[in-house]
């Protein structure tokens, strides 16, 4: 527990006293014109009880205040921020990160051991250019494919809503929209995730948010490498409109030479094609789930060969999937005809067993032979009650081709002599 600042007995050169708080994004909120609260040795740290200087803000509007928890050295020794006391790199607990990174840093509990183990990290920080990690987390590897794809790439300020209002819950609450509190029913309280305490994440043990992180993990996909060796090309996927040719190279050109870029803006992904098979399956390797540019986290796939798009052409996927036809569309076309004589012939892809009759009209009977009249061309059926009328003409159906009848053209009809069109 701190003391005054009267008292003797108390190595007050220990207390924290600093200009600007360590925080992350998320912490820090949206606003880049934010205002805060300085107030020198206000709190005792909830790691090492030593007093620190608080600093309190609001991270953006409708938000809950906030103010650090811890002090800078107790941050400075995991690399967290001294509010939510996630990791400043991945976003991630200690727990996860520790976990990634095969860390062990075992930070003693007894009040004499844990000012002996600050003041030696004391020390350590002194000797650093204080921008990278002391101790154990310092001498670690400096990147893990497990936190690459845990990683949070945005800030997540849905952390910083308001706390649910109690009154609410118990229908006594008389403010109404004016509360700044959510009204908003609570989590289940069996719920892990409803009872987080800050020194377990400080000391990453039974963080109830790094085992859900964790339990991820362990089952997020891999990606499979196909079997064909002939495919070297890499589909990139989530580009957005701000990704560029240029940045997926400076990417992608240290796993091997390129040998095309292709990117398509319409559908927001590219199509980069190696020119070894090996350069291909390393840069699969290194990109999947851990492909980010410019904060955005892209979707890495192998591409596919022409056969499987034949199959998936075909209705079958590569994977054997029957896909369901669409309805609206056309059904398949019928095939070509085999020869040249059926195409020429066959204009309506009759069977070729049927043999259609085909009747020309045009062509004479042959000499000596008498052919009857076809239907509606011989006398007629009836006679009409006016003597001097004239024949009625066949109807329209059974008259041969190249021969129409218009009543109206009829020169007979219209009055007309045979001396006015030539006659004798």
């Amino acid at each position: 527990m701190a003391t005054s600042l009267g008292s003797n007995t108390y190595n007050r050169q220990n207390w924290e006293d600093s200009d600007f708080p360590i925080l992350c994004q998320t912490c820090l909120g949206e606003n880049p014109y934010i205002r805060m609260t300085k107030e020198k040795f206000g709190k005792e740290c909830k790691i090492c009880a030593r007093p620190f200087t608080v600093f309190r803000w609001c991270p953006g509007v409708r938000m809950r205040f906030k103010k650090t928890e811890v002090c800078q050295t107790c941050s400075k020794m995991k690399n967290v921020c001294q509010t939510c006391l996630l990791d400043l790199e991945y976003g991630l607990p200690i727990q996860v990160r520790d976990t990634g990174l095969s860390v062990k840093d075992e930070v003693p509990r007894s009040d004499v051991n844990k000012e002996y183990y600050t003041q030696n990290m004391e020390r350590e920080i002194a000797n650093s250019d204080g921008t990278r990690p002391v101790g154990l987390l310092g001498k670690a590897p400096s990147s893990s494919d497990m936190l690459l794809k845990l990683a949070r790439t945005t800030p997540y300020y849905k952390r910083n809503r308001p706390h649910i209002c109690s009154f609410w819950v118990k229908g006594e609450c008389k403010r109404g929209e004016e509360c700044p509190y959510r009204h908003e029913k609570p989590t289940d309280p069996d719920d892990p995730l409803a009872d987080q305490n800050i020194k377990d994440r400080f000391y990453g043990i039974n963080d109830p948010v790094a085992n859900k992180l964790l339990t991820r993990a362990s089952t997020m996909p891999r990606l499979d490498i196909p079997e064909d060796k002939s495919i070297t090309t890499l589909y990139i996927g989530g580009l957005g409109e701000d990704v560029t040719d240029s940045e997926l190279r400076n990417h992608f050109y240290q796993f091997g030479e390129i040998r095309t870029i292709t990117i398509v803006q319409r559908q927001q992904c590219a199509f980069i094609q190696f020119a070894t098979r090996p350069a291909a399956e390393t840069a699969a390797e290194k990109s999947f789930n851990k492909l980010i540019i410019n904060g955005r986290r892209l979707n890495v796939k192998w591409g596919r060969s022409q056969a499987a798009r034949g199959k998936e052409k075909d209705g079958v996927t590569e994977s054997g999937i029957r896909l369901e036809p669409v309805p609206g569309l056309p059904g398949a076309l019928p095939p070509p005809p085999v020869s040249d004589e059926d195409a020429s012939t066959n204009y309506f892809n009759l069977a070729p067993t049927s043999s259609p009759a085909v009747m020309n009209l045009g062509l004479p009977p042959p000499p000596g032979v008498a052919m009857p009249p076809p239907p509606g061309f011989g006398p007629p059926m009836f006679h009409t009650m006016d003597p001097m009328a004239p024949p009625m003409p066949p109807p329209m159906a059974m008259r041969p081709p190249g021969q129409v009848h218009y009543p109206s053209q009829d020169p007979q009809r219209m009055g007309a002599h045979a001396s006015r069109h030539g006659g004798p």
